[in-house]
C-alpha cells in the first residue's frame, strides 16, 4: 500500500512533489516513531537504571581515587613538614655545634694565654731564683775569702805581737777558764 508520488504542476506555482508515506507516516514520522520505540525499549529494559548504576560505580571509583589522592596529599604534606622540621632541627643543631666549637676555641685560647702567662711567671721566678742563688753564692764566696784573708791577717798580727811566752800565758788562762766551767 504504498503511494507513489505524482508530479502535478500548477501554472504560476512552483512545482510541488508529493512525499511517499507508509501507514500514514512520512519519513520524518517514521524516524520519530523509531526513536520513540527505542526510548520505550530502553525504559522497558531499564537502561537508565543500568546507566545510572554504571555512572554510580564510576562516581564511587572517582570518589575512592579522590580520597586516596587526598590521603596521599596529606601524607606528603606530613612528610614535607617532618623533613622541614628535621632540616630546621639540623640547622639549629649545626648552629649549636658551631657556637659550642667557638666557645671551646675561646676557652682553649684563654687557657693557652693563662698557661703562657703562668709559664712566663714561673720562668721569671726561676731566673730570679738562679740570680739570687748566684748572688748568695757570690756573697758567701766573698765572705769566705774575706774571712780567710782576715784569719791570715790576724794570724800574721798575732804571730808578730805574741811570742812563745805570750802564747803560753794565753793557753794557760784558757785552760783555767775551761776548768772552772766544768
Amino acid at each position: 500500500m504504498s503511494e507513489t508520488s505524482a508530479h502535478i504542476e500548477v501554472p504560476g506555482e512552483a512545482p510541488h512533489h508529493a512525499e511517499a508515506t507508509a501507514f500514514g507516516l512520512d519519513a520524518p514520522g517514521w524516524v520519530a516513531a523509531a526513536m520513540l520505540a527505542v526510548f520505550a525499549l530502553m525504559i522497558w529494559k531499564r537502561v537508565p537504571a543500568i546507566v545510572g548504576k554504571l555512572l554510580d560505580g564510576k562516581i564511587d571509583a572517582i570518589r575512592t581515587q579522590l580520597a586516596s589522592a587526598e590521603t596521599l596529599r596529606k601524607e606528603a604534606e606530613a612528610l614535607k613538614a617532618e623533613y622541614e622540621a628535621k632540616a630546621a632541627a639540623a640547622d639549629s643543631e649545626a648552629a649549636a655545634l658551631i657556637e659550642r666549637a667557638r666557645t671551646e676555641a675561646e676557652g682553649i685560647l684563654d687557657k693557652a694565654k693563662a698557661d703562657t702567662k703562668a709559664l712566663i711567671a714561673r720562668r721569671t721566678r726561676m731566673a730570679e731564683d738562679k740570680i739570687a742563688a748566684a748572688e748568695r753564692a757570690a756573697i758567701a764566696e766573698v765572705r769566705t775569702t774575706t774571712a780567710d784573708a782576715a784569719a791570715k791577717a790576724a794570724a800574721a798580727i798575732i804571730a808578730e805581737s805574741h811570742g812563745a811566752q805570750a802564747d803560753k800565758a794565753l793557753v794557760d788562762s784558757t785552760i783555767a777558764g775551761l776548768a772552772r766551767v766544768n
